[in-house]
């Protein structure tokens, strides 16, 4: 099986990042780690890879530094990498951002199964992934949290409101994982030391991450980056202190707490008036 695996380097939630006169985010001054939600996406990879055999290959896209998230898939088991860096991918929406993708997939070759997480935790937008499955043409998955195959099809439980729902679908598809699946198993002593290899030995990098470039993978540049973004970030601004006040009830029939809130907020509307 050919399966890959869709990543992103994003700024670390408990860092301090700057916002560029445009309102994107200013990566370069960020402190930067793999997004969470691609920790299930991994971990969904590699599982296959482990019951079902084939190979696994990460892909991101971003800046050169970026590298450093493919590192760390290959630290827990990834075959191998590419990173599809490109000046002119800076400033990308969901829209851009798919288009490339699946530019990147198609270059890679057939595959059988693409897995994404759910979302990024810089956009929180949960598009791409979909995006990614319509531009390339296969069938998607999204909120996976269980899955199994049977003879060249994918069976899987999706988290649906109220419950879950299982769904089946035929190779190759596109799949987004929960956050409630199977969490990212601890790096291997071994992968670690592959790593610290790439590192030291670059024809040896060369060969097991690829880095190319919309040339590359004949992307139209028209339609990546700021120019192929319909979304445009009209403003941003900073969110003062919220206040306010939490008002816990309990202990009594649910009938007789409504009521009390419902009474509670009306004298606490007359009070501002």
């Amino acid at each position: 099986m050919n399966i890959l695996v869709l990543i992103k380097q994003v700024p670390d939630q408990g860092a301090k990042a700057g916002i560029n006169a445009d309102g994107t985010i200013d990566r370069a001054k960020a402190k930067r780690m793999l997004n969470p939600f691609d920790r299930y996406a991994l971990e969904a990879a590699l599982s296959t890879k482990r019951r079902y055999g084939g190979r696994v290959t990460a892909i991101t896209m971003g800046p050169p530094p970026a590298i450093e998230v493919l590192y760390e898939a290959i630290a827990h088991g990834v075959d191998g990498g590419v990173l599809l860096s490109d000046r002119r991918l800076a400033a990308s929406d969901t829209l851009a951002t798919a288009y490339a993708l699946s530019q990147c997939v198609r270059w890679t070759g057939a595959f059988d199964l693409v897995f994404c997480g759910l979302q990024t935790t810089d956009g929180d937008t949960a598009q791409v992934g979909p995006q990614l499955a319509e531009r390339l043409g296969v069938p998607q998955v999204t909120y996976c949290e269980q899955f199994h195959l049977e003879e060249g099809t994918l069976v899987a439980q999706r988290v649906v409101e109220g419950g879950a729902q299982t769904v089946a679908c035929p190779l190759p598809a596109v799949v987004t994982v929960a956050n409630s699946a199977p969490r990212l198993a601890y790096r291997t002593l071994r992968g670690a030391q592959r790593v610290q290899r790439l590192q030291r030995d670059e024809a040896e990098r060369k060969a097991v991450i690829r880095t190319v470039t919309l040339d590359d993978i004949g992307a139209d540049p028209t339609r990546c980056g700021l120019r192929g973004s319909p979304t445009i970030v009209a403003a941003t601004e900073k969110v003062g202190e919220i206040g306010g006040q939490c008002v816990l009830y309990q202990g009594r029939p649910v009938e007789a707490l409504v009521g009390e809130a419902l009474r509670n907020a009306s004298i606490a509307e007359l009070t501002a008036r």
